[in-house]
């Protein structure tokens, strides 16, 4: 996909992606991690007249560099599930010493008018866990809910494996079996691969 880019950022190794909407002109930029300055410059790549920042969930290791990529892009807003807003403001939302909270987060909302793109609500790892499935292009980006042969972690506050695993067999295993799934660690698979071979699916 062309107007598509994956840069892995952070000491946890995040993977933040570049979505273009050519059509709308809009770059959407989901889970800026960390080291702000290579996001806004692969972002210059693409001929963008609007950005916005989606986040799959609020965990720290997610949110690092959004005060500083929604400045520099002059992003619209931030898209965050409301279930996860608790977390995205605490200040125990840290990993000491490696990620201290963040500061000077910006505001939220748990709107969604995106119709390119259709949001689906995957809490388990977290409360607010989001995945944004791209029809058009057979993608979903599914953050840290399913992963290459695994699942997101559920021991941490807010967490449950049993609302997790309900997400991804209603939410993401429904979709067509062709579809690219962009975790948030890690490399890429296939809705496919998992529903055979995942062993917390299967």
């Amino acid at each position: 996909m062309e107007n598509f880019r994956v840069i892995p950022v952070g000491a946890l190794s995040v993977n933040c992606y570049l979505v273009f909407l050519e059509k709308l002109k809009l770059l959407l930029v989901v889970d800026p991690g960390d080291d702000a300055d290579l996001i806004v410059s692969a972002a210059k790549s693409f001929a963008y007249e609007r950005a916005a920042i989606l986040l799959t969930h609020a965990h720290v290791d997610h949110i690092g560099a959004v005060p500083e990529v929604k400045k520099a892009l002059d992003a619209e807003f931030v898209y965050l599930a409301s279930g996860d807003e608790e977390l995205y403001n605490s200040p125990d939302n840290h990993i000491l010493p490696y990620l201290p909270p963040v500061a000077n987060l910006p505001k939220t909302t748990p709107v969604w008018d995106i119709k390119e793109v259709k949001l689906l609500l995957t809490p388990g790892h977290s409360p607010g866990g989001s995945c944004f499935y791209f029809p058009e292009a057979k993608m979903v980006i599914s953050g840290d809910t399913l992963f290459a042969g695994s699942v997101g972690r559920t021991d941490l506050p807010g967490g449950s494996f049993a609302v997790l695993e309900k997400s991804i067999r209603t939410q993401l295993l429904t979709l067509p079996e062709d579809v690219c799934v962009y975790p948030g660690h890690g490399p890429r698979t296939t809705i496919g691969e998992e529903k055979r071979s995942n062993p917390y699916l299967t």
